[in-house]
């Protein structure tokens, strides 16, 4: 799975861990993403989408349908 948000677009961070020494190696810092199916009344279909923790959140505000109108806005294929 590929650690990028279909609703925000949160994409991994990169920066360096740094030892005690203050040795720096690279590292990634993924975002939190989990793969949901939600049920589209509107559609009559499910929809499996990648999503942050952040945007499941925001998905339970704003409703499954606002939510997919958004991420095909961002030209994202749901």
């Amino acid at each position: 799975m590929s650690a990028h948000c279909q609703l925000t677009g949160a994409r991994p961070g990169f920066g360096n861990n740094i030892s005690h020494s203050h040795r720096r190696t690279s590292r990634r810092f993924d975002p939190n993403i989990l793969s949901k199916r939600y049920w589209l009344p509107g559609e009559g279909c499910h929809v499996r989408l990648t999503l942050s923790a952040k945007a499941v959140k925001t998905i339970d505000v704003i409703g499954i349908e606002a939510a997919v109108a958004r991420i095909r806005a961002r030209g994202v294929k749901v």
